[in-house]
């Protein structure tokens, strides 16, 4: 009876191959996702319907999270043709250092972009440097930060500015591009609880065709403040579409108090308010690695609102448009 019982266990050896057919599944799905997709760059592409009735369209490149490092040639290269979208605006919504080094190649690989109008606020890795990471904190909204070394951020700002473009940390900024006018106003990285909005509190400008808010982290205290003041729209980054997601589950954290349904994409945020957040291009280099969630840019298409448009609260999160990817 024992030996029959025994007969019936499986073999030591078949235990042994699905053991090593397991380690070897892990050991490809890690080498993709650190070595194909996460420089696997894509465009997404997006229209969402914003600006005041009567309104020229406007093409907007909203880019973050570079995450750049001064080696990363295929990041820089591919960052380089973006300019050739022509769009009429960009938005930088931040993080995009990862070594003290790495202001060069930033600018280096956005030359042409910089030559384009442009807005933007730094988030936490513009800041300080990143540092390892147990990835189960992620899973905990409110953990310890831990900093890095303090990174050339004056350097970036100065070198963006001096190409023309606008920092809106904790600033109103009014321009006209491609025919529309927009108010925007942005906030330091609510993610280090640097944001201060009461230094841009009120309504934006009644006569701006665009009411633009801009910020790293989307954190629902900021982007509650932006919809309360009547925003058309907010652009915003960090989560990095989860950047390890599942198949037919999606994001499995976002790394701050956003839910998981606005991990990336266009979504609604309150009654006037839309939303688009970045999955960014870069990773953390402690963590190399995406999964289905390959690293982007995306050029969003403003249209006017229709007139007679009834838009839903928070609770509804439908996608603007389709997400194409190229």
């Amino acid at each position: 009876m024992v030996s029959d019982l025994y007969r019936r266990l499986p073999h030591r050896s078949t235990l042994n191959r699905a053991a090593l057919a397991t380690a070897g599944a892990a050991a490809l799905g890690i080498g993709y996702a650190s070595l194909i997709e996460r420089n696997a760059f894509t465009l997404r592409e997006a229209t969402m319907p914003v600006l005041a009735p009567g309104s020229a369209t406007l093409r907007v490149l909203h880019i973050s999270d570079l995450h750049m490092m001064p080696n990363q040639k295929l990041k820089q290269n591919w960052l380089r043709e973006l300019d050739r979208l022509d769009p009429d605006l960009v938005v930088n919504t931040g993080d995009n250092l990862s070594h003290l080094k790495s202001v060069p190649a930033v600018v280096q690989s956005m030359g042409g972009l910089l030559a384009r109008p442009g807005l933007f606020v730094f988030g936490s890795n513009d800041y300080f440097a990143p540092k390892p990471k147990n990835p189960l904190k992620y899973f905990k909204k409110e953990h310890r930060r831990v900093h890095g070394a303090p990174l050339p951020w004056a350097d970036l700002r100065a070198a963006f500015t001096e190409r023309g473009w606008l920092d809106v940390t904790h600033m109103h900024r009014e321009l006209e591009v491609a025919g529309v006018r927009i108010d925007a106003a942005g906030v330091d990285d609510p993610h280090l609880k640097r944001d201060r909005y009461d230094t841009i509190a009120g309504p934006p400008n009644p006569l701006a065709q665009l009411k633009l808010g801009i910020t790293h982290s989307p954190e629902p205290r900021v982007l509650d403040r932006f919809a309360d003041d009547g925003y058309d729209l907010i652009l915003a980054g960090h989560t990095h579409g989860g950047q390890l997601c599942l198949p037919f589950y999606g994001a499995l954290v976002t790394n701050c108090q956003l839910d998981r349904s606005r991990v990336k994409g266009p979504s609604r945020w309150g009654a006037h308010t839309r939303l688009h957040v970045s999955a960014g291009i870069g990773t953390s280099p402690y963590a190399p690695a995406r999964f289905c969630c390959r690293p982007e840019a995306t050029l969003l298409t403003l249209v006017p609102a229709p007139r007679e448009e009834t838009r839903s609260g928070r609770g509804s999160a439908a996608v603007e448009s389709a997400v194409l990817g190229r």
